[in-house]
């Protein structure tokens, strides 16, 4: 495991995006590492840009600003736009519903998963979206957090709809598995 794993997960507000980094920043303390988080949003309450800034380590954290993430996960297409060119050489994990066409001239990893389509076709409800990216996120830091310490801080920081956000969480691990590396 690298000392430090910087994830950065932005969006619009009610998208979920501080709860995951919660979920994220959870998993990490079950797991028994050091942990960050820094949150930024418009002056909305829903429907403004928002972004979660995770940093993990093994060793005490000098700075918890992301500044090249090693994961970035997309809730938006202007939170696409607004930060791609900060993955140089880590990984995006986004929608293709949410933004359309990846920038192919990246030089990082870029996994789409149809989250959106995911959570209406096997969960009824799109609102479960942003769970589906959290399990496949989950899958590729399997290296770093287990599949149990997310499972277990989905359970502590979700308050309701535990068994749909459990199933969408493997919902998404399971393409996150499938998705090239």
């Amino acid at each position: 495991m690298a000392n430090r794993t910087e994830i950065l997960i932005s969006g619009f507000g009610g998208q979920g995006v501080v709860r995951l980094g919660q979920i994220l920043g959870q998993a990490a303390v079950h797991e028994g590492l050091y942990t960050t988080m820094l949150i930024s949003h418009g002056t909305e309450t829903r429907g403004g840009y928002v972004r979660s800034q995770v940093v993990l380590s093994p060793e005490p954290i000098d700075s918890p600003s992301v500044e090249t993430p090693d994961f970035f996960c997309v809730f938006s297409g202007i939170a696409y736009q607004r930060f791609k060119n900060l993955c140089l050489q880590g990984m995006i994990i986004y929608d293709p519903a949410v933004i359309g066409s990846p920038d192919g001239n990246l030089s990082c990893h870029q996994i789409p998963i149809a989250a959106s389509k995911l959570a209406q076709q096997e969960l009824g409800n799109p609102i479960f979206a942003n769970t589906i990216m959290l399990g496949a996120l989950g899958k590729k830091l399997s290296g770093r957090l287990s599949r149990e310490s997310f499972l277990r801080a989905l359970e502590e920081r979700l308050p309701r709809f535990h068994k749909e956000n459990q199933q969408a969480f493997e919902l998404g691990y399971t393409f996150g598995a499938r998705s090239a590396e």
